[in-house]
């Protein structure tokens, strides 16, 4: 049984204050018990939200983020702190989007990993932005993102 060194978290366990912006988050690791094993981590965030730049209005999106690590993981709580302050930044989807994947893979250093935002409408258009670092390793399952096309009251 593998067990995992949380001995250098700062926010797991403790209160934590929601951070002021994306750039403030704390962003914590843990080592990947099976490192040199290929398996892909989904976590998924179906109530995503940031400000449109221009307007200040809200912008809700259904956010699912898949990786294969390599030798960390990302810890949760923080991961979750980190989305959570996008809720008073002001970014276009695209920008969130990419922000997101960079800044995970800049901490995890991954074998791979996609983001895929499927933002509902404003302005009566859904925009959906996906990203990735390039091709996954063979023989990984990847299930599908399980997220429908928009398709209003249809």
């Amino acid at each position: 049984m593998t067990t995992t060194d949380v001995s250098g978290l700062s926010q797991l366990g403790q209160k934590t204050d929601l951070p002021a912006s994306p750039e403030a988050a704390v962003l914590e690791k843990v080592p990947a018990g099976h490192a040199g094993t290929l398996y892909v981590v989904r976590f998924t965030a179906p109530e995503f939200t940031s400000l449109c730049p221009m307007t200040g209005q809200p912008d809700f999106a259904h956010i699912v983020i898949d990786y294969i690590p390599r030798d960390w993981l990302v810890e949760s709580k923080s991961l979750k702190l980190y989305l959570h302050s996008f809720r008073n930044h002001g970014a276009f989807h695209e920008d969130c989007t990419i922000d997101i994947g960079k800044r995970l893979v800049g901490l995890l250093d991954p074998e791979w990993l996609r983001v895929g935002a499927y933002w509902f409408p404003r302005g009566g258009i859904p925009i959906d932005v996906f990203w990735q670092t390039g091709t996954p390793p063979e023989g990984v399952w990847i299930p599908d993102q399980g997220v429908q096309p928009y398709r209003g009251r249809g």
